[in-house]
């Protein structure tokens, strides 16, 4: 985790690969949904699944099964939620 006055970074390794900076994202409820999109990459297609599993059974709702989403690209394996606050929420795994 790298961190800063406003914000943090979180990844493995060596660089944060998740970005939120206090001053221009906010996740949290609002009337209606969200236009939050957030997207974790994953290092294999059973951490996208298990991602999927366990949002489901924290409360998220299904906004697409684990699967391949060949219109981003040809091996693009994604899951999404929508969690309890109204925002998406995407696991991907793609090894190209």
């Amino acid at each position: 985790m790298a961190s800063y006055a406003s914000g943090a970074g979180f990844g493995r390794g060596e660089g944060a690969t998740f970005w939120i900076d206090g001053a221009s994202l906010w996740i949290g409820r609002s009337a209606g949904g969200s236009n939050v999109h957030v997207a974790f990459s994953c290092r294999d297609r059973r951490s996208v699944d298990a991602f999927f599993e366990a949002a489901l059974r924290g409360g998220g709702k299904d906004n697409g099964a684990p699967g391949i989403r060949s219109k981003y690209h040809p091996a693009y394996y994604a899951a999404f939620v929508i969690d309890p606050d109204g925002n998406n929420i995407e696991a991907v795994f793609c090894p190209e």
